[in-house]
């Protein structure tokens, strides 16, 4: 039977996405054993870590700095915005490394079922942004379920006045899927989108 500490840490690893009891008693286990190459390591990053998160000003990231390590970078093109729903949505889009952009987090969906508003979304931030001119394109980056989508719509229609270009990321038929295994919003949304064959 492992001691009321080691229970407490792996109920703490528990809590975590992705792992169950299981996978966190694993996980616990492992940091025993391996201690001085992965527990004491992965203290001090979270220590680290813990001390010095912050969230940009600017466009919502988590980082250790303010502004975060993508509003800082010069080589990002100031005239292109991707708006996000979350952090993860910012991060899996920066790791593709196709947007050359500057990205707006959210911090939500809009939903009526669980009461979040407008107002309590970063959407008078994204507002502000921009109205400031220097903007050309705006690219909503919203997830493909019912919310992000009237998330995105109320967004166009917030957009609409300032002199931006406002684009949507596309939606359809994943590279190697099969038709017969796609549900029916999939494939209807891919229908909607075609374009000519080159």
């Amino acid at each position: 039977m492992a001691s009321q500490e080691i229970e407490q840490l792996t109920q703490a690893l528990a809590r975590l996405p992705g792992l169950g009891p299981r996978s966190a008693r694993r996980a616990v286990l492992h940091l025993l054993k391996k201690r001085e190459t992965a527990l004491v390591p992965l203290l001090r990053a979270l220590e680290t870590v813990g001390d010095k998160l912050s969230t940009c000003e600017i466009c919502g990231n988590v980082d250790t700095s303010n502004p975060c390590g993508v509003c800082s970078d010069p080589k990002r093109d100031l005239r292109s915005l991707c708006v996000v729903e979350e952090v993860a949505d910012l991060w899996a889009l920066d790791r593709s490394r196709l947007f050359p952009g500057k990205f707006h987090v959210l911090g939500g969906r809009l939903s009526a079922l669980d009461g979040v508003r407008p107002e309590d979304l970063g959407v008078d931030t994204l507002i502000a942004r921009v109205s400031g001119g220097e903007i050309d394109e705006v690219v909503l980056a919203m997830n493909a379920t019912l919310e992000g989508q009237t998330t995105a719509h109320y967004l166009a229609e917030r957009l609409e006045s300032y002199p931006v270009r406002i684009t949507q990321l596309a939606h359809g038929l994943p590279v190697g899927g099969e038709l017969d295994y796609l549900d029916e919003g999939t494939l209807a949304q891919a229908l909607r989108a075609r374009r000519p064959v080159a």
